[in-house]
């Protein structure tokens, strides 16, 4: 969110502008006269001087949503106007004070399933993920990581594609399925960055072994307006000794990603998989930005719902935020 608080001196303010982690802060100092004075007299003075107090107002919070709009034949619609959106916080219409239709840079974190079950499909996988990472923008910077029984997970953000399809290519293989540590693992490595902040996370399977839930992930990822995208894939494989065994996605993946309002996609095949992870490269790059200030700051989570004033059309975004005046910084891990 982004917050804007004013401080008023006694006499004349100058304004110091500092770009914080969660928006604007507008702070003010107090100065002295227009004619300064000098000697041993004025410095006694000032010393005595009493300090004037600093007021600040409440802080004018602005909530901002990404959506993703579609036709009825699930195509994106490009060209819209602030006028064909429709925001509705806690079942109350509110204004739409922020409206922006241009591209901006994202910061994505890749997370990847690379359990015993993705034996057979993991080069597939690979090559899905490598079509995503090469539809980034020069602005837009990643981190790709891995879970199986185990995390791994890029050492910084870069936006070299060469670098992160080499990373990609290097993933290993594990037995167990950490799928929330994955997720929140992301969530970690986006903790302290600034702007539009989004996780792709695959897998082919239930968790198995994670320390933390589902759960907790959802309340990090909505605290810190985390966007989640979430690609499944129906798989078959033999362990050592034992029959084959079909697997599916995690049922608690879809519910992620529509709180967050990135998309959810389940496939049959891996030849889909490709343009799965090519389509949210498209739908990243193809969202609006809308923003309205909230009527209360109670600290609670609220209801959002995005409509369209236009009829064939409908629209995805985060279905709740967390009303809070203070920055909204993710709480830490619950992982030991």
């Amino acid at each position: 969110m982004s917050f804007l608080r004013f401080a008023v001196g006694s006499a004349a303010a100058a304004l110091v502008c500092a770009l914080a982690p969660s928006g604007l802060i507008l702070a003010g100092s107090p100065t002295g006269g227009a004619v300064e004075s000098s000697g041993p007299a004025a410095a006694a003075a000032a010393a005595q001087a009493p300090q004037q107090p600093t007021f600040r107002s409440k802080p004018n919070v602005t909530v901002p949503l990404f959506v993703t709009v579609l036709d009825p034949e699930r195509r994106l619609v490009p060209g819209l106007v602030k006028e064909d959106f429709a925001v509705v916080d806690n079942e109350k219409p509110v204004e739409v004070s922020l409206f922006d239709n241009e591209v901006r840079p994202i910061t994505v974190v890749v997370m990847l399933d690379t359990s015993g079950s993705m034996t057979l499909n993991i080069e597939f996988l690979k090559q899905a993920a490598e079509q995503f990472v090469i539809r980034l923008l020069p602005a837009d910077k990643a981190r790709v990581g891995a879970f199986n029984d185990k995390v791994e997970i890029d050492a910084s953000f870069t936006n070299d594609r060469d670098a992160l399809i080499s990373s990609i290519k290097e993933l290993d293989y594990g037995n167990g399925t950490r799928l929330w540590d994955g997720v929140d693992t992301g969530l970690d490595a986006l903790e302290n960055v600034e702007g539009r902040k989004v996780i792709v996370v695959f897998t082919d399977g239930d968790d198995t072994a994670s320390k933390t839930s589902s759960g907790k992930v959802l309340d990090r990822a909505r605290l810190a307006e985390v966007m989640i995208y979430a690609i499944g894939l129906e798989s078959v494989y033999q362990p050592v000794g034992g029959p084959r065994v079909r697997t599916r996605p995690d049922r608690g993946l879809r519910r992620l990603s529509d709180e967050t309002g990135g998309g959810y996609y389940e496939f049959k095949k891996t030849e889909e998989l490709g343009p799965a992870f090519t389509r949210v490269a498209q739908e990243l790059h193809s969202q609006y930005l809308l923003g309205f200030t909230p009527a209360q700051l109670d600290g609670k989570v609220h209801k959002l719902e995005v409509k369209m004033t236009k009829p064939g059309m409908t629209a995805r975004a985060r279905r709740s935020y967390v009303a809070s005046p203070e920055p909204t910084n993710a709480p830490p891990s619950t992982r030991p």
